[in-house]
């Protein structure tokens, strides 16, 4: 419940704030929301499963948001960035999916 709390608070205080995000970050902001919902639905699924472990959530957000952010940001440096980029939206979103897909499985028991 603290949790969901934090999130909607989270979302109003943003759509109050609007905060701007600087122009040197703007390639690595897509990059992070994806590995942020993979970890998301990664937690979701383990909870479903009951497996779930918060340090292994916390883990695993932290981890893939900077590992994400990392690939893409030595990219831009060999100057490949936009490839970079495009293969770690694909991999996340497989992952995503796959888990998208279990979830479902779970609750809808087909």
């Amino acid at each position: 419940m603290i949790a969901i709390l934090g999130l909607a608070i989270g979302v109003v205080v943003g759509l109050l704030v609007q905060p701007t995000v600087p122009v040197e970050l703007q390639p690595y902001l897509p990059i992070a929301v994806v590995a942020a919902l993979d970890a998301l639905f990664g937690g979701l699924r383990a909870l479903l499963d009951g497996i779930f472990n918060d340090r292994v959530f916390l883990t695993s957000f932290l981890s893939n948001v900077v590992v994400a952010a990392f690939i893409v940001f030595l990219g831009d440096q060999l100057g490949v960035g936009t490839q970079l980029s495009t293969a770690v939206v694909v991999v996340l979103g497989i992952r995503i999916f796959s888990n998208a897909a279990s979830i479902r499985r779970h609750l809808f028991r087909a």
